[in-house]
């Protein structure tokens, strides 16, 4: 009997292990494929199911030529609200907070120029129906804090998209002023409060939280499929999307939204991805169709965490920056199809596609501008303007691209990092219009003082003509 089941036993292996490891194949032959197909740089995966670890890897290389691994250290942008929720929901267990009781009561300092600002709860900032939001307090385009007590004193400016608890805007200072409560609350600083009793529990020894991007933190831009490396702007990170990670430690963090990890109860873990109903953003995680999702968007690397109705969980990190598309949420969908039995297919980036066209019509307005400047000809100035047009959108270019990113303005400085082609074919077009009219505005003045000059020799004729005239009459 103790034969057989060693044989049976010796059958289960003998058959399982063949199948993580084409399971592990197609992962990385997807990823590997994946890179080559778009040209990213670089990412790194973690794959769990259940409490088991499927994959964690490294793949290409960072901006300086390092390859990257499943210990490499990156930026997790906005996927750190997740874990700034589990703080909060923490200290909720502990009896330290309550969540729907407001945030004034922690942070007497949490002042809005909207007096309806004394209504938002802790909740609300959670899920993120404070009514705080980018249009009604520009944060990407206002000078950035320095620490987590600035980002709420700074708000008493703010004011208000929507009343308290009625609709949903994402907005970073949210989960600022979260973790100022944890701050607060717990008596030390955010980051090692986080590392104490979030990371170290979990084992997440390579996680810790910063204000702001380390210096020499580099990751890359795509311009025309090009990826040009570039150093991360310095901004407030805060609480929101400060948080530096490894593939090893997301798999950890992953685990931990089955049951809590031990780190909350498995009561709040539930609650951390079950959104109120009619919404669909919960505590740090977007809720749709049975998987809970966040990505993380910084300008140089972006990021993507999904927990599957099967019990699959994936996280993603990727070295370039926010754009039309992230690279780190196709591939995590890339994955999770995979993983569901499916063939993910691959396409190109939307961005390298929309650049293409960009560049197709820049070339256009070249080749147009040659040849107005070449048949400039006109009697009327208003022919001058129209060529001016493509100024319009360059110049607000920044309010144009917050309709499109949610209301989210920023800086010229800012877009660049976001669409760079989009800003040089509208520098392109904008200085070919300008060439045109300005070839228009001279062939009018030149022809004005030729009409001035013919009408001056023609008056001098005819006075001369009269003269002779008289003369002869005389």
């Amino acid at each position: 009997m103790t034969r057989l089941l060693l044989l049976l036993a010796a059958l289960l292996l003998a058959t399982a292990t063949p199948a993580g490891a084409a399971a592990a194949r197609d992962v990385d032959g997807y990823v590997r494929t994946y890179l080559d197909h778009t040209g990213l740089p670089g990412a790194t995966i973690a794959i769990t199911h259940g409490n088991d670890v499927v994959r964690v890897a490294g793949y290409g290389h960072d901006a300086a030529g390092n390859p990257l691994t499943a210990s490499t250290r990156l930026p997790i942008a906005s996927l750190s609200k997740s874990m700034t929720a589990f703080a909060v929901l923490q200290l909720a267990e502990r009896g330290r907070l309550g969540l729907d009781e407001p945030v004034t009561r922690y942070l007497p300092d949490f002042r809005l120029a909207d007096p309806r600002g004394a209504k938002i709860t802790v909740r609300m900032l959670l899920d993120q129906t404070s009514g705080m939001a980018d249009s009604a307090f520009p944060d990407l385009k206002l000078p950035q804090p320095h620490s987590l007590a600035e980002a709420v004193t700074r708000l008493q400016d703010a004011e208000l998209a929507d009343e308290p608890g009625t609709r949903f805007h994402y907005h970073n200072p949210n989960y600022e002023v979260a973790a100022r409560i944890v701050e607060v609350v717990a008596g030390r600083p955010f980051a090692d409060y986080l590392a104490g009793h979030v990371f170290r529990p979990l084992g997440m020894t390579g996680s810790t939280s910063v204000d702001a991007p380390p210096a020499g933190t580099e990751g890359y831009v795509r311009a025309f499929g090009i990826e040009v490396p570039v150093s991360e702007p310095d901004w407030f990170t805060g609480g929101s999307h400060g948080v530096l990670s490894t593939a090893e430690d997301l798999a950890k963090w992953l685990r931990a939204q089955q049951d809590g990890g031990g780190v909350v109860a498995p009561a709040s873990a539930a609650l951390a991805h079950t959104a109120a109903p009619g919404r669909d953003y919960a505590l740090g995680w977007r809720v749709r169709d049975g998987r809970a999702t966040h990505t993380g968007e910084l300008f140089t690397h972006t990021a993507a965490q999904v927990l599957l109705p099967g019990g699959y969980g994936i996280a993603v990190l990727a070295n370039t920056g926010m754009a039309l598309d992230n690279d780190a949420e196709l591939l995590a969908q890339g994955l999770a199809s995979l993983l569901g039995g499916g063939a993910p297919e691959l396409a190109l980036p939307a961005g390298v596609i929309a650049d293409r066209v960009l560049g197709a019509l820049a070339l256009v307005a070249v080749g147009l501008a040659v040849l107005g400047v070449r048949r400039a000809r006109t009697r009327h100035w208003w022919r001058v303007g129209p060529p001016l047009l493509p100024l319009v959108p360059l110049v607000f270019l920044p309010e144009l691209l917050g309709w499109v990113f949610a209301g989210r303005r920023g800086t010229y400085a800012q877009v660049l990092y976001v669409w760079p082609g989009l800003v040089v074919v509208l520098g392109v077009v904008a200085l070919a219009g300008l060439t045109v009219a300005a070839a228009r505005a001279r062939v009018l003045v030149s022809g004005t003082r030729g009409r001035d000059q013919e009408e001056s020799d023609r008056t001098r004729g005819d006075a001369q003509w009269a003269s002779a005239n008289r003369r002869s009459g005389s």
